[in-house]
């Protein structure tokens, strides 16, 4: 096993590092996608049984539930991990790459699992803590919302949580160093598919047709306004068309032709906002070329809302343990997205990103075939969910906490 460079991190979780680097790259070999995650479950599910967890299974269809008490505290927290991949055919050439053909764990999840799975081998060991401890291991983080169909399912009222905190590595941010963003700190992420409708024609002729391309090359056009024109400028709005369907022969003008666009805001006003002159926009510029436009507007991922005295605690702690350093200072909202944010709309939280490292250390960024987790961070990532849940529920807090 090649040894990571070494990151600050508990000695005790530092002793069984190799068996949680062998588990996520394990894990990143045989890559599971949304709402299959069954290996991996298994294996999380076994772990957390050899430790002396409570298992829970099968909310939101694979996903784990490990519950841990210790002391007599009715304190509760949730730390949650992703399990995951994303249909990506792997090119990053490592011995671990992917053995599953056209998936891969592009985004790190395999981390965040063996990370999470570290910390519990160690709180399970130490019982230093006076509370109830829930750690939630979700399936089909990427746009399937399994955050949501585990809340569906019961999560809360089966397992109610104080506070849930959740962490993702970041490729760019140095090695084990952390990021906490309180307020709107991730968009939200919406998908609207446009179907514009004219009528077809022979491109030789094309005063006889309604012209669905030129339609929604009016209504591509006349989207790139509604941030310019409609958002406040001291906001942020996303409207971006990844896919133009039309057409397949030169000589046929096409009588219908399709949009997909994904849109992206920081404040749930925003996202209002664009969802209404998006419909306005397209509907109307169809009708200008004698075309129309249905409008199937998908509500996602809401907008991540990182609560204030939760953010601050996650700051706190990582500020006791690394120092000022530890923490980026500056750090700025991400415009992805990210389902935890279903979590943080029914109990307050934090979701923290750890970095992955800058340069070659850090790789290419997430959802890219060439990607992989560092597995330098893992210890380090594991410590800090060992130091806030024992912050959180500490032996000597009282009935509540910050």
């Amino acid at each position: 096993m090649n040894a990571p460079l070494a990151l600050p991190a508990l000695e005790e979780i530092r002793a069984h590092e190799d068996e949680m680097m062998a588990i996520r790259r394990q894990i990143h070999a045989n890559p599971e996608l949304a709402y299959e995650e069954f290996a991996t479950a298994d294996l999380v599910a076994e772990r957390l049984q050899r430790w002396g967890y409570e298992v829970h299974r099968g909310l939101g269809g694979t996903g784990v539930v490990g519950t841990l008490r210790a002391g007599t505290s009715e304190r509760r927290i949730g730390l949650r991990a992703d399990m995951d991949a994303l249909p990506i055919e792997e090119t990053s050439g490592k011995p671990w790459a992917s053995q599953v053909f056209g998936k891969m764990h592009a985004c790190g999840h395999d981390g965040h699992t063996a990370m999470l799975l570290s910390a519990a081998r160690h709180l399970a060991a130490t019982r230093n803590f006076d509370g109830i401890l829930h750690l939630v291991f979700q399936p089909a983080e990427e746009g399937l919302a399994g955050a949501r169909k585990m809340l569906e399912d019961g999560f809360l009222d089966l397992f109610p949580c104080d506070a849930m905190f959740g962490m993702h590595n970041m490729p760019g941010l140095a090695a084990g160093q952390f990021a906490a963003v309180p307020g709107y700190a991730m968009a939200s992420g919406d998908t609207c598919i446009i179907h514009v409708r004219g009528t077809g024609g022979h491109g030789a002729m094309p005063h006889h047709a309604a012209d669905a391309v030129v339609a929604a090359s009016a209504i591509v056009m006349a989207l790139q306004t509604i941030v310019s024109r409609n958002v406040n400028p001291l906001h942020t709005g996303i409207i971006s068309v990844g896919a133009f369907l039309a057409g397949d022969a030169p000589n046929v003008i096409p009588g219908v032709a399709e949009l997909r666009l994904t849109v992206r805001a920081f404040r749930p006003d925003v996202r209002d906002l664009l969802e209404k002159r998006i419909t306005e926009i397209a509907q109307t510029q169809a009708a200008v070329f004698g075309a129309t436009a249905d409008v199937d507007y998908i509500r996602r991922y809401p907008v991540l809302n990182n609560h204030a005295n939760e953010t601050a605690f996650c700051q706190q702690v990582i500020r006791d343990w690394l120092g000022e350093g530890g923490l980026k200072a500056d750090a700025e909202p991400v415009s992805a997205s990210e389902d935890f944010a279903f979590f943080l709309e029914r109990v307050p939280g934090c979701y923290v990103n750890i970095g992955n490292g800058t340069g070659s250390q850090g790789g290419c960024m997430v959802h890219n075939a060439g990607y992989d987790f560092n597995d330098a961070v893992l210890s380090t990532g594991a410590t800090y969910w060992v130091k806030l849940a024992e912050a959180w529920l500490h032996k000597d807090a009282g009935a509540t906490q910050a």
